[in-house]
């Protein structure tokens, strides 16, 4: 190759990157929320990129990709062109535990996910139906003993909700059967039903069912107690140590998204959780925001997978 021809390619390779991303969006960026509308992920989507498009300067729309608990959005996603134009609204279940639990996936989170930027934190809550006549982790652990094979708890597999049921039997002994489900969503709608006895779900979807007197919170992952339920204890003070007290929920993008691009996002993902507006919706929900630059956003989710991992091997979990 001509050397002359050689150096202007290589200039206008580097002038592409900017140029593209100084126009990114030029058509609607895909926000896809691996869980069914009305649950955990969903909430956060709607309430944390409200605005965002207009941070970014285009259209943002939201697409919800339901199934195998959120593995079939997340590996869409990975498939997609690393242009920007289509976002996980991941979190731990799927950045952290998800390869931990399976051996057998045809993607990695990890090496095929690029950390965009941080949303909330959120945290979860056992919860039974207010039939069930217990009011701590200890009274349902012994009700479960001396009613072995009549409680019923169930929570969508393989995400941390499940792994919560699952650790209270490992550590605690609760005799409980376990019911899969494909969200959150339906999952609570059971246990309002008194279809199944004991669930868990995250705080900015069970705040409002649990005051409504619908469900009854029996211990809380956070590492303090709720401030909106001081009565209720923490899992560390129900017996539960060594289990992560918050859910990360955040931005990815598919590997090799230009860093210009993903610089851009994180930019605008902040100026909405700073927003007023936004601050308030967090805030309502129960939830914290979580303001971070990519490569912080990328250490909390490598922390929070260590963490996990730990977890699933002492309650005994694999999935195939």
């Amino acid at each position: 190759m001509n050397r002359n021809i050689g150096v202007a390619l290589i200039v206008l390779a580097a002038a592409v990157v900017p140029a593209s991303a100084q126009n990114f969006p030029d058509h609607p960026v895909k926000i896809i929320v691996p869980y069914p509308a009305g649950g955990p992920a969903d909430t956060v989507a709607r309430v944390t990129t409200q605005g965002l498009g207009a941070e970014l300067g285009g259209n943002v729309i939201i697409e919800n990709v339901a199934g195998a608990a959120g593995r079939i959005a997340t590996k869409d996603v990975t498939r997609a062109a690393p242009d920007g134009y289509t976002l996980l609204l991941g979190s731990s279940n799927e950045y952290a535990i998800t390869p931990a639990l399976y051996d057998k996936l045809d993607y990695d989170p990890v090496k095929d996910l690029t950390p965009v930027a941080a949303l909330v934190s959120d945290s979860i809550a056992i919860v039974v139906n207010p039939s069930l006549p217990v009011h701590t982790l200890a009274e349902l652990v012994h009700y479960t003993k001396d009613h072995p094979g009549k409680v019923t708890s169930g929570a969508t597999l393989g995400i941390v909700t499940h792994l919560a049921l699952m650790y209270v039997r490992a550590h605690l002994g609760a005799d409980m059967l376990f019911v899969p489900y494909k969200g959150a969503a339906p999952a609570l709608v059971d246990a309002m039903a008194n279809q199944i006895q004991v669930t868990a779900s995250a705080k900015s979807v069970l705040l409002p069912l649990i005051k409504a007197g619908k469900l009854r919170a029996l211990a809380v992952s956070n590492s303090v107690r709720w401030p909106e339920l001081p009565e209720v204890p923490t899992f560390a003070e129900s017996g539960l140590d060594g289990f992560p007290p918050t859910i990360l929920f955040g931005l990815m993008a598919p590997a090799g998204t230009p860093p210009a691009v993903i610089a851009k996002i994180n930019a605008a993902a902040n100026a909405r959780l700073k927003s007023d507006a936004t601050q308030a919706g967090i805030a309502k929900l129960g939830m914290n925001p979580n303001i971070e630059t990519t490569s912080v956003f990328a250490k909390q989710l490598a922390d929070d997978a260590v963490l996990w991992r730990a977890v699933i091997k002492e309650a005994g979990v694999h999935l195939d």
